[in-house]
């Protein structure tokens, strides 16, 4: 699976940690930055995943950030865009299961677990039923908030 991959210069040591994760999984990571511990605005490293993941470049993005929550709120400002912020594996399982998430968000600061929710959040599959009707009304609001 390709998977678009960003963090700021907070989850830098995080982000380094998922990459091998993701490659000894046999995934393909694509690092879209931050590339160092400068400091960089997280909006930007969001649109750049979230950006790939909409067009279908990639199957689904993780970001990390300090917290996860400023990766989260850009993430989903993205058309298309289900990001999760996930601080262990029964939300990434349920992100997955009921959300149908295509984004993973991570907190470097206090997520202690990052492997195994990754893990998770990889192997679950979506719920299709009664869920789907759920994310077809988020999809309606998008619509509705470009008027």
């Amino acid at each position: 699976m390709l998977i678009a991959v960003g963090s700021d210069h907070r989850g830098l040591v995080m982000k380094t940690h998922v990459m091998r994760l993701l490659k000894e999984l046999g995934h393909q990571p694509h690092d879209m930055g931050a590339f160092d511990t400068q400091s960089v605005d997280y909006p930007d490293i969001a649109y750049a995943v979230c950006e790939q993941v909409a067009c279908g470049a990639c199957e689904c993005g993780i970001l990390i950030c300090g917290t996860g929550i400023g990766m989260s709120i850009a993430a989903n400002k993205v058309d298309g865009i289900r990001a999760a912020l996930c601080c262990d594996t029964f939300m990434a399982e349920r992100s997955k299961q009921h959300n149908n998430a295509n984004v993973l968000c991570l907190g470097a600061e206090k997520t202690q677990n990052a492997e195994e929710i990754v893990k998770t959040f990889l192997l679950t599959p979506f719920l299709n039923e009664q869920h789907s009707i759920r994310l077809d009304k988020i999809s309606a609001m998008e619509k509705r908030s470009k008027v």
